[in-house]
């Protein structure tokens, strides 16, 4: 049997039902009970529960299944079933596979759907009536930024999901939250060099950016390191989130004079985006002597994936892929294929690895308290979970590491071998000064 055959497996400990997730738009007011415990949801049975919210319906839906399915592969594994996947090249020994401080973890889900207030009532839930000591999770820096916010109101650990915006750990940056995925300044950084090597710098873009934070955050930081080579900027263009008729979007495009356009798109609005942007025949144009050009600064295999032949050749940057040749990468994609029968995300891989490093941080601090917790985390560095060694910066709780910068498959050999990877970019030329972005972190919050 192949390690990627057609299955699905559902495992780990699951304590409720999914977490109804209805809007709320009033402030939240957090209830305490009548005598105050050390810190809020300090567990007091044999368990401890952790709180996964994903988008499981909206624009970044599939990215969110693949989270849920991480989410569960890391509780098996710190509960010590199935192989132990990364917890065996983890540079922290720390867990032994018998649960986090002698419990074992339980887990209660939500749907974000991809819009901040239901993602904040999802979350409020998760705390209030399931008593969950962490939240994780999101597939947009929209939802992480709010969900943030909710958390250190409330007083537990958010260790975000998938959300690339700067201000996650910049300007909205909480003492409560961590991130260990990358940001926009990374990728700028990063994917400008390979960029110049491609197409030169004499380089006019258009970009088609998604109207909110990260959209925002992405195109600010390609224009900040692209119009640094040369490149000019003709256009700007907002877009909505869940649009799926980009046409009238790309029309302009043809007679803007611009030789680029950059999708500041993520999930199935780049998939629709790119798959339209080909279908107006720009691929094939010739603009200021030169072949046109598209780029999708954030890359997923899971886009990838959806758009087919779309992607080939086109330049983007990944914060992990499947392909990695390193210990850790192996084990996870070995676990994760074994359970489902596909290869992770770098959703999946980023939201397996957030549930383990919380669990450590518990199990080092010998506490679940936030502040306790927190002070494992902070300056915390680690190896043996892909992309080489990696370090919590304390002052803003961004994780610093190498960045990926991958392009179309030209002749895939499968249907997940859709990007290659061309360029492994050092943390040192894409780690920038704490105070750059923005933003003061705050007090620690332990709710109680």
């Amino acid at each position: 049997m192949s390690l990627f055959d057609d299955k699905f497996s559902r495992r780990g400990v699951l304590k409720t039902g999914l977490v109804g997730a209805a809007a709320a738009t009033a402030p939240f007011h957090f209830v305490r009970g009548a005598s105050a415990a050390d810190y809020l949801n300090m567990p007091k049975g044999k368990s401890v529960t952790f709180g996964f919210n994903v988008p499981q319906t909206g624009a970044y839906a599939d990215e969110g299944a693949d989270e849920l399915r991480a989410y569960k592969l890391a509780v098996q594994h710190i509960n010590g079933e199935g192989d132990g996947g990364m917890l065996n090249t983890f540079s922290s020994k720390a867990l032994k596979g018998d649960g986090v401080n002698g419990k074992k973890v339980e887990f209660v889900t939500g749907d974000t759907q991809t819009k901040s207030d239901a993602a904040r009532a999802s979350a409020k839930r998760m705390i209030e009536k399931d008593g969950a000591i962490m939240i994780t999770g999101g597939s947009s820096s929209g939802v992480a930024i709010a969900v943030q916010g909710l958390c250190q109101e409330a007083g537990v650990i958010f260790m975000a999901g998938l959300t690339h915006s700067n201000d996650t750990t910049g300007k909205d940056k909480k003492a409560n939250g961590f991130r260990h995925f990358f940001n926009t300044e990374m990728t700028g950084a990063a994917l400008a060099p390979v960029l110049k090597n491609n197409f030169g710098t004499d380089r006019t873009a258009y970009h088609l950016t998604a109207d909110y934070t990260w959209g925002w955050s992405q195109e600010g930081s390609i224009k900040k390191y692209t119009e640094k080579l040369g490149w000019k900027t003709a256009a700007a263009v907002r877009t909505p989130l869940g649009a799926g008729d980009f046409s009238q979007y790309i029309t302009p495009v043809l007679n803007s004079g611009a030789d680029v356009l950059v999708l500041n798109h993520y999930g199935k609005d780049m998939v629709n985006s790119l798959t339209q942007a080909v279908q107006f025949g720009l691929r094939d144009k010739q603009v200021n002597g030169k072949d046109f050009a598209i780029v999708v600064p954030l890359y997923s295999r899971l886009m990838a994936q959806g758009a087919g032949k779309n992607v080939q050749g086109i330049y983007g940057s990944t914060g992990w892929h499947w392909s990695l040749t390193d210990e850790g990468s192996k084990a996870f994609v070995k676990s994760f294929g074994k359970a489902y029968g596909f290869p992770p995300s770098q959703a999946a891989h980023t939201c397996y690895v957030q549930a383990l490093l919380y669990a450590d941080a518990c199990q080092r601090a010998g506490s679940f308290a936030p502040c306790d917790v927190l002070k494992a985390l902070e300056g915390f560095k680690f190896d043996g979970m892909g992309n080489g060694p990696t370090e919590y910066r304390a002052e803003d709780h961004q994780c610093f590491k190498d960045v990926l910068v991958v392009k179309g498959k030209e002749n895939p050999t499968s249907k997940f071998d859709v990007l290659e990877v061309v360029e492994v970019t050092p943390r040192a030329q894409v780690e920038y000064p704490a105070d750059l972005l923005g933003g003061e972190l705050g007090s620690c919050n332990n709710g109680a």
